[in-house]
């Protein structure tokens, strides 16, 4: 199965199963019908909590429909108010002035105001949930008065706008934080309420629109979000009008919907799929440690084929991690080695290593396909390389992989957010994505600047950190994955910059 569920790229250190996209799913269908003014969203991502310490990548929008965030970000990522009317940051960086929306309560009946802000901001950071990391340099919340709030930090944070506009901003009922019951029970200012009556846990989630919703009334009377275990069953239930709207990612399925005129369809990239190389130490293969072998690996994989024939032209080509939306972005990268296998032999040869060697990789077979190894096996075989591939389940692989530190790397999809530094605090500070802390001087110094410059300077740090990424070969990705968005006639559904799924806010109806 090939799975758009919650995305590695937004994993935190404390890993958990559903950083591996291995995110349990219910086994039926989606909910029947699609009554006027009523929307059925079909997912394989389903929520163990909905407390929103717990909220994660393409599970957003389970929280979305009942919390309300501190900043919306709109499908386009442009932040606009929400709960917090404005914000402005002192000549530091390291203070973020909040100005609250007044009037506005919890469907408990409880008041948003500043001591809910700090509240819920502790309770996030503190929770243990994946997205927890994000707000690690959140010193203190200064609570002024109820609608005026100032965020601490301990050094600047430049994606810290963009998470109060994702997980880290969600909202819940100050009374209800501590005693375990928002994992079941909703508390937000949000548009919906979850109706339990007609929710089964793991199978379906259905959301009744909120009468006295402090801002604009929700586009549609109900929401239902239904989970679904595999995408040919998705696809079914949008041709039979079961549901009305999904993300589609695997190409055949892609191919099946494209010939259903009854359907409509826009395609979006969000992430990529590659060789994440963590060893680049020497740690477990000391090959790694060489630039050289590095740069072989890259110039060995043949990317175009990977897209023509595994992903049936579905994607495209990329050697970079940043993505298209960022500043870091710099589009000749994208072919920055070409296929070459002559020139990755010699690289190794020159780095020792003419006779070859073995690289260990774990495999989960929910993210690396049979076609796919195969495809990898080759290209690094045909340069000397043997790929050893270690079979794991989910759960073994987050133990191994994240906790062990086992391997030298792993095949992976990543998430490829709209804003540089996020990208960088992902997968180039020390973390779970660069679990040995590699760094050397010129990486050190273009992460500060990104950190502490605006504007151009920093925007010129991000692309010279990309391109010497790049060079060195800390990565190797194979492609940036085209997914559809599709919709029945009667909804019209708009991808959601940063997420591999559109928030709740970008359906519309079509008339």
């Amino acid at each position: 199965m090939n799975w758009y569920a919650t995305r590695l790229g937004t994993a935190a250190a404390g890993v958990t199963a559903a950083a591996l996209m291995l995110t349990a799913c219910g086994g039926g269908s989606g909910s029947a019908g699609t009554g006027a003014g009523e929307l059925d969203i079909a997912t394989l991502t389903t929520a163990q909590s909905l407390d929103p310490k717990d909220a994660l990548g393409s599970a957003m929008p389970y929280f979305q429909a009942v919390y309300d965030t501190l900043i919306k970000r709109d499908a386009d990522g442009t932040l606009r108010p929400m709960l917090a009317t404005k914000w402005s940051y002192d000549d530091s960086r390291t203070s973020l002035a909040l100005t609250l929306r007044k009037g506005v309560k919890f469907s408990d009946g409880a008041a948003f105001d500043g001591d809910a802000v700090k509240a819920n901001l502790e309770h996030f950071k503190k929770g243990g949930g994946g997205g927890a990391k994000y707000l690690a340099g959140l010193k203190s919340v200064d609570v002024q008065d109820a609608t005026h709030v100032t965020l601490r930090l301990s050094s600047p944070d430049p994606a810290l706008l963009f998470y109060l506009s994702d997980a880290a901003g969600l909202m819940a009922s100050p009374v209800k934080l501590d005693d375990g019951s928002l994992k079941t029970t909703p508390v937000g200012t949000g548009p919906y309420t979850l109706d339990k009556g007609r929710t089964a846990v793991g199978n379906k989630y259905v959301f009744a629109r909120k009468e006295n919703y402090w801002g604009k009334e929700a586009a549609f009377k109900a929401l239902t979000i239904s989970v679904f275990d595999n995408e040919t069953a998705v696809v079914n239930g949008l041709r039979t009008g079961q549901i009305d709207s999904a993300v589609i990612q695997d190409a055949n399925q892609q191919s099946a919907v494209a010939a259903d005129k009854s359907l409509r369809t826009t395609e979006f990239s969000f992430d990529f799929q590659g060789l994440l190389l963590f060893d680049r130490d020497g740690v477990h293969t000391p090959a790694l440690k060489s630039r050289a072998v590095r740069q072989a690996i890259n110039y060995a994989l043949d990317r175009t084929t990977m897209v023509d024939k595994i992903r049936q032209g579905s994607a495209e080509v990329t050697d970079q991690v940043f993505g298209p939306q960022t500043d870091a972005y710099d589009k000749k990268l994208d072919t920055a080695y070409p296929h070459d296998p002559a020139k990755a032999r010699k690289l190794l040869t020159g780095a020792g290593y003419g006779k070859g060697f073995t690289l260990k990789l774990p495999r989960v077979s929910a993210i690396v396909s049979d076609a796919l190894a195969s495809s990898i096996s080759a290209d690094l075989k045909a340069v000397g390389i043997t790929v050893a591939w270690d079979q794991l389940d989910g759960n073994t692989a987050v133990q191994k992989v994240y906790r062990d530190r086992a391997y030298s790397g792993m095949v992976m999809n990543i998430g490829q957010s709209s804003a540089s530094w996020v990208t960088a605090q992902d997968l180039v500070t020390p973390g779970t994505f660069n679990m040995f802390g590699t760094s050397d001087p010129t990486v050190k110094k273009l992460l500060g600047t990104m950190q502490t410059a605006t504007g151009t300077e920093a925007a010129t740090a991000a692309r010279q950190l990309n391109e010497h990424l790049v060079d060195e070969g800390w990565f190797a990705p194979f492609y940036r994955m085209t997914y559809q968005l599709v919709s029945t006639r009667d909804v019209k559904a708009t991808p959601q910059s940063g997420m591999g799924v559109p928030s709740i806010y970008d359906y519309k109806p079509a008339s």
